[in-house]
């Protein structure tokens, strides 16, 4: 992945196709997303997200974002989870529903799993002692694709 485009052809706005397949070893996958970032008229860096391909049969509402949450398999006590909610593999079609020829702009694939034990929730299970406060005992890990870069050709 990663490239620079240039000059958009009129009428046309960048169109993604992404397939995302999880770790033969780890946890399923919750959504995948496209973060876009731009700079404005003024200079100002801008930052959206948009959820493209949600686990679970989760609709994508109005705003970009997954319906709900995929949900938590996480044994705390024992460090364990299971892949009982999420999919190995998600794909989505992507175009731009915002895009401006005339704006700078960046974008990358993020990845989400489903929530899995914190390493400190591993340490905690293996030495039986307590969670640390205030430290979550779950976390989802993430995987980012390189940026595609987005210029107008001035002229």
């Amino acid at each position: 992945m990663a490239g620079d485009l240039r000059n958009a052809p009129k009428g046309k706005a960048p169109r993604l196709m992404i397939r995302a397949l999880r770790d033969p070893d780890g946890a399923d996958l919750d959504r995948v997303q496209i973060v876009k970032g731009w700079l404005d008229a003024k200079g100002k860096l801008h930052e959206q997200i948009y959820d493209v391909a949600c686990s679970d049969d989760r609709a994508i509402t109005a705003k970009h974002r997954c319906d709900r949450p995929v949900g938590n398999t996480v044994d705390v006590e024992n460090a364990t989870y299971t892949n009982d909610i999420g999919e190995p593999l998600l794909m989505a079609y992507w175009q731009d529903p915002d895009f401006d020829p005339k704006q700078r702009a960046f974008y990358y694939v993020r990845v989400l799993e489903i929530p899995t034990p914190r390493w400190t929730t591993y340490d905690a299970a293996f030495y039986g002692v307590d969670l640390p406060e205030g430290v979550p005992a779950t976390q989802q890990e993430r995987a980012y694709t390189s940026p595609i870069w987005y210029t107008p050709v001035k002229g």
